[in-house]
């Protein structure tokens, strides 16, 4: 999933973090308490998170301890303001995969978390593919041979989440957290919405694959039976 978890109390960062990952094709849902982030992580499958160590319900080395102990390896990025030789040593015995101290730019925590990316079987690729089309998610695109379509950032997801189930049936709920995560309100209607605009962007680059229902469990990128 090319979405993750932000956990950061500091409004101005978050929203600096969100509009960088943002350009960079990833989607990040913000949370400013331990709790709050730790039953979002839960239910929703992200590809990243980044968790500040100074939060105003406890440090977040506790969150990715919990996660880790209750078997949850998502990649962990921690943020710090403290840049001592044992902090950073704290954080990794802990079970964060990398550490970023404060401050830092923008540029560089992008590229640590697209690295962090790479890291689940699910993200092998940064430029997904599957059939005949191929994803651009730094560009918001979907190819099929010379033929490309602009995506817009929940229809982004959504795809992202298909192709890389490569075939596979994806429940709605998990469609719905990708393009929307768990901190957005979006109405009944707009999943439906989103994949009648992908259906008509297959065919508008020729794609053989079809986007298709399977009904009472999900939704599904096939080869055009016809």
């Amino acid at each position: 999933m090319n979405r993750i978890a932000l956990v950061e109390d500091h409004e101005r960062l978050s929203t600096l973090v969100r509009k960088a990952l943002a350009a960079a094709g990833i989607e990040v849902d913000v949370f400013d308490r331990i709790a709050s982030a730790g039953h979002a992580i839960a239910e929703t499958p992200y590809g990243a998170i980044v968790v500040d160590r100074g939060l105003p319900d406890g440090d977040g080395l506790s969150l990715v301890r919990r996660l880790r102990a209750d078997g949850n390896d998502t990649p962990c990025l921690m943020l710090t303001a403290r840049d001592a030789v044992h902090d950073r040593v704290e954080g990794l015995e802990a079970g964060a995969d990398d550490y970023l101290a404060k401050p830092f730019s923008m540029e560089e925590l992008a590229a640590r978390v697209r690295a962090l990316l790479r890291r689940p079987a699910a993200m092998q690729s940064l430029n997904p593919a599957f059939g005949d089309i191929q994803l651009a998610p730094d560009q918001g695109r979907m190819s099929c041979g010379a033929e490309t379509v602009t995506l817009p950032s929940a229809e982004l997801q959504i795809m992202l989440c298909l192709v890389k189930a490569e075939g596979m049936v994806v429940r709605r709920a998990s469609l719905e957290a990708a393009a929307w995560g768990l901190t957005e309100a979006v109405t009944p209607n707009a999943l439906d919405v989103a994949l009648h605009r992908l259906r008509k962007k297959l065919q508008a680059i020729d794609s053989t694959l079809q986007l298709v229902n399977v009904r009472g469990h999900g939704y599904a990128l096939r080869p055009d039976a016809s």
